[in-house]
């Protein structure tokens, strides 16, 4: 198969139908053999017996329907599971991503032999304050943090190699992050293409500012992920053994001068200092625990399933 097509939704009733007749248009023209993976996360609209007709005219809709609201992440988890096409490529059910950008997409994947290409809407339809001008602080912030040179991360438009999203895992919010879980999973040739960006033509959008402020903090979550994910104890650990060292060390300095040097002087335990090493070696002490508690975690977490599946259509 050439093409699996992944398609996350929630309360997309309006635009489901043009959306399927766009791809399918395309799909024919350009020969592509292909599947289109709809998932519905929750809607609480008309999606899912939407999604149902557009089957029953099409075997090559597929569709996964989720017993609740579980996030995109969880959505293109259940998607990647389910592609079979060489390529995968993913986006947005609003129809601000255009299906047009699919062939060369493609051609990116198979002929340039990336492993990844996203896409970059350089020229938005959104309202600047609400969501360009925070996009871009956004953006900037995980170039930095990750070093992987994109200009939108949140673009839900991109492509990939089936060997890429068969083994990520994409779990939480870290749908933003793709790009970054393929680097540290060994995919580095990523690069971008310019895609057209589309005003929303039905509806509303499903995200808010919050959706930044999260951001930012998966940012986090993934920077350290990254770095320690595998390997709690060497930064908890390594924290927690300096702080107690500093305690200890200003403790048994604090011991020796009163021993040695003042020994007339005031009780240890009525100078500050020796509140703040104490503190320091029980701070480090604690840091310690959460090191070797996280490895524990590592070695026995449960796999259980992030997501309940109410129906499915194959």
């Amino acid at each position: 198969m050439d093409l699996s097509i992944i398609i996350p939704l929630y309360n997309e009733d309006e635009s489901l139908t043009e959306l399927h007749n766009w791809i399918e248009k395309v799909m024919q023209t350009h020969h592509f053999s292909y599947e289109i993976i709809c998932i519905d996360d929750g809607s609480s609209d008309q999606s899912w017996n939407v999604i149902t007709q557009l089957s029953a005219k099409n075997p090559n809709v597929k569709g996964i329907k989720f017993l609740r609201n579980f996030g995109k992440s969880q959505a293109l988890h259940a998607g990647f599971a389910k592609a079979q096409g060489n390529v995968v490529i993913t986006m947005d059910a609003d129809l601000q991503d255009s299906p047009d950008e699919i062939p060369e997409l493609y051609n990116l994947i198979i002929n340039q032999k990336y492993d990844l290409v996203s896409g970059w809407k350089k020229k938005r339809y959104d309202s600047v304050v609400m969501k360009n001008l925070p996009s871009k602080l956004f953006n900037w912030a995980a170039q930095q943090t990750s070093g992987v040179k994109l200009h939108d991360f949140n673009c839900g438009l991109k492509a990939y190699k089936n060997i890429v999203i068969k083994n990520i895992e994409v779990s939480g919010e870290m749908h933003r992050y793709i790009p970054v879980l393929a680097k540290n999973a060994g995919f580095g040739n990523i690069s971008e293409k310019v895609v057209q960006h589309q005003a929303r033509k039905y509806g509303t959008s499903k995200f808010g500012m919050n959706r930044f402020i999260n951001g930012f903090l998966d940012l986090i979550t993934i920077w350290f992920l990254s770095k320690f994910g595998k390997r709690p104890m060497h930064l908890f650990g390594a924290l927690g053994s300096v702080m107690f060292l500093i305690g200890f060390l200003f403790a048994f300095y604090l011991g020796i001068d009163k021993l040695f040097i003042h020994k007339t002087s005031r009780l240890i335990t009525e100078r500050p200092q020796f509140y703040i090493a104490l503190t320091t070696m029980i701070i480090g002490t604690q840091l310690f625990i959460a090191g070797f508690l996280g490895e524990i975690i590592l070695r026995t977490k449960s796999n259980e399933q992030r997501y309940k599946i109410a129906e499915t259509i194959d």
